[in-house]
């Protein structure tokens, strides 16, 4: 009689090929699977910061007057706060690759509308299309990782790469605006965009595998509506704002955000299958994971993306010689995002790190809109861009492996929601500080000198933040406290070797 054993292990060996995400070596081409992953990430970064130093031509062409050259920023980012979540839960359920090329062939589109946009409505409609289509791209791209790259030393690259790819974009996007701008006109980046993203559609189609969760959930239409609507509602109000917040119509705008997002809340409460798990949010790594998102965009990106419009009201300094100086920050993050493996330490601790240096920069930088010092901008940039370049590895990797398995999308639609809605969030506070201190200045001090001040005045506050919440993560780790060794389980022994068993 054959042993027990054998006959307990007998299924294994017959067993059927595992599901779309079970676990499995890594990819077959995994330059392949990276270079599209990260190139089209780069892309859309490019162009959600595209407009920072082309803006006041675009103005003129167009005849946008204060409240349109709002819209004109942050169109792309209210398409893509609204819509990363979502996206989130259709690719899980639909397929990554799948939408991956209805992300790329929208940005075509959207791209195409925006080069040939006659009136300022035209364009802001079709950023907020890019946006949706960006969120798309985003959430495809590092679900495609956290499938196709074992966790360990692959996925920790590979995440690393990702996060790098962010920073790419920050720097290049405003180069190659003014650069385009000033060889052609504002509309060139666009065209030049949108054969990008053709490209770029070509690439995932031939180099990407679909993947999916194993078990798919039925659509939550109930939740798609409520969030996507909530904030989109939200990031209206806080863009308009920024012309003042005591409006009726801002007032109006945070009322019903509020009642939607609620509303989302309760759906998602009551949901058999939730496009998010309100259960996550017990998990140390999923609070890690989408809290340091929003503190970086609030704290790190809000901030740092109104220094170049400061530098060249205050220093006079043209478009292209702002992004050489703004690319300093967004290339060292660059470099420290693609190096950060070799540090050595878990995503907790690296997190910890990069809020301290990026705090330290904002400090550093004190000064720098209202005189010109290399060695201050220079120390500023470099210190606070190795913080940014940690943060954004990081996070990558904590909104993979902070979530089940097969909804690796999903916790990158969570993680990139927090961050733009953060990012928006905090560039409204900015202005909202800059305004403020710079007015208190009194009305016989230059507007430069208002704005150096107010400027001083964000960055202290900025870094204040981000200093506090590295003390919290310092304190809370070094106390070992079962809520955040959870985050050393994920460590030391991650799930499987890559695959996607479903939630």
């Amino acid at each position: 009689m054959p042993d027990r054993s054998d006959l307990l292990r007998a299924p294994a060996a017959t067993a059927p090929n595992p599901p779309a995400d079970a676990a499995h070596a890594p990819p077959e081409r995994p330059a392949l699977t990276l270079l599209a992953a990260c190139v089209s990430t780069l892309l859309v970064l490019m162009n959600y910061v595209q407009p920072m130093t082309v803006l006041p031509q675009i103005a003129a062409d167009l005849h946008a007057d204060t409240t349109g050259q709002t819209w004109i920023l942050n169109g792309i980012a209210l398409g893509l706060a609204s819509l990363l979540l979502v996206a989130g839960s259709l690719a899980d359920n639909h397929g990554r690759r799948r939408l991956f090329l209805v992300g790329t062939a929208v940005s075509v589109a959207g791209s195409v509308v925006a080069a040939t946009a006659g009136t300022t409505l035209v364009l802001v409609l079709a950023r907020v299309v890019q946006g949706g289509a960006g969120a798309a791209i985003l959430v495809a791209t590092l679900g495609i990782i956290g499938h196709e790259f074992p966790a360990g030393h692959h996925r920790v690259r590979a995440t690393g790469l990702w996060g790098a790819s962010l920073g790419a974009g920050i720097a290049l996007g405003p180069l190659a605006a003014a650069g385009l701008a000033a060889a052609s006109s504002w509309r060139a980046f666009f065209w030049a965009y949108a054969l990008a993203a053709a490209v770029l559609g070509v690439l995932g189609a031939l180099a990407l595998r679909e993947s999916r969760a194993a078990v798919r959930r039925r659509p939550d239409v109930a939740g798609v509506v409520t969030l996507g609507a909530g904030v989109a509602v939200l990031l209206a109000a806080v863009t308009a704002g920024r012309q003042g917040f005591g409006r009726p119509l801002v007032l109006v705008l945070l009322a019903l955000a509020v009642l939607l997002l609620g509303a989302f809340v309760a759906v998602e409460a009551r949901t058999p299958e939730p496009m998010l798990d309100l259960g996550l949010f017990t998990r140390p790594a999923f609070l890690l994971s989408v809290g340091g998102a929003m503190i970086t965009g609030f704290g790190v990106i809000g901030v740092m993306s109104y220094l170049p419009t400061a530098w060249e009201h205050t220093l006079g300094w043209t478009p292209l010689a702002t992004a050489c100086w703004f690319a300093l920050w967004s290339g060292t993050s660059f470099v420290a995002a693609t190096q950060a493996r070799r540090v050595g330490l878990g995503a907790d601790h690296q997190l910890a790190l990069g809020f301290a240096l990026a705090g330290a920069g904002s400090l550093l930088l004190l000064g720098s809109a209202g005189t010109w010092s290399p060695t201050r901008h220079v120390a500023g940039l470099v210190v606070a861009g190795v913080g940014s370049g940690l943060l954004n590895s990081a996070l990558a990797r904590l909104a993979i492996e902070s979530v089940p398995a097969g909804r690796a999308s999903m916790g990158t639609g969570a993680n990139n929601t927090a961050r733009y809605i953060g990012s928006s969030l905090g560039v409204a506070a900015t202005v909202a500080v800059v305004t403020t201190a710079g007015g208190a200045r009194g009305t016989g001090s230059p507007i430069g000198t208002g704005i150096a001040h107010g400027v001083d005045v964000a960055l202290v506050a900025g870094a204040a933040l981000l200093l506090v919440t590295t003390a919290a993560l310092v304190l809370a780790l070094s106390a070992g406290s079962e809520r955040i060794t959870g985050l050393r389980t994920l460590r030391a022994a991650p799930r499987g070797s890559g695959g996607d068993p479903g939630s």
